[in-house]
């Protein structure tokens, strides 16, 4: 089974939405997944409850049991296990950070997200996993995406070729627990999942070789 954590410190930075679309996108491809909301706010944990009995799997976790959550769904057969963490860098973070193939970091292009990565970067080289930024809720157009990639290179960050931009249906489709290509089908936001997933995996994948090499 492999893990995908979502971190970053700061709030609003939509680590729960790429969760849950990353989460669906491995569903569609018909992998058996386990969503874990490890934020006390609960918005997946609420998600999945509108969207009833569809895939994935959502549960709400509290970080002290993750450990032995992901071992029982190891044992249960599934295939991946996403999770999605509290806006902090705090012991939940570093758990998160310690069990996961690979460490997903969302981030807008605002200054002040731009600085607050360096933190969760920071989490992540303590833990040794590697961690890849996505620029995420990105302007449509606007030079501003290469500057903030630019930004976080020189920092010694790692970023996704693929950025996630600000998209209604990223927006709409949460109300009634769907995802934008559920919302919205064959439209960018669902394209742009698509290939964030497929970065994503590969980048996990070439990260357990490593590790077992």
């Amino acid at each position: 089974m492999m893990t995908l954590a979502l971190l970053n410190q700061k709030g609003g930075a939509g680590k729960s939405t790429l969760a849950l679309h990353l989460a669906c996108e491995a569903a569609v491809r018909n992998l058996k997944v386990l969503l874990l909301d490890l934020d006390p706010q609960g918005n997946l944990a609420a998600w999945g409850k509108r969207r009833g009995n569809l895939p994935p799997d959502v549960q709400a976790e509290h970080p002290a049991n993750l450990e032995r959550t992901l071992e029982d769904a190891k044992q249960e057969g599934y295939d991946l296990a996403v999770l999605d963490t509290a806006p902090a860098a705090d012991r939940s973070a570093m758990l998160a950070a310690s069990v996961a193939d690979l460490v997903v970091v969302p981030c807008r292009t605002a200054t002040f997200d731009l600085e607050a990565v360096r933190t969760t970067l920071d989490v992540c080289q303590l833990k040794k996993r590697t961690a890849v930024v996505v620029l995420n809720q990105a302007p449509i157009r606007s030079k501003v995406v290469g500057e903030a990639a630019a930004d976080i290179s020189r920092v010694g960050g790692v970023v996704s070729p693929v950025v996630i931009r600000q998209r209604v249906a990223f927006q709409h489709c949460l109300i009634d627990g769907r995802t934008a290509a559920e919302y919205e089908p064959g439209g960018a936001a669902a394209e742009e999942v698509t290939r964030l997933y497929d970065d994503m995996m590969t980048r996990a994948r070439a990260d357990v070789t490593g590790r077992a090499a």
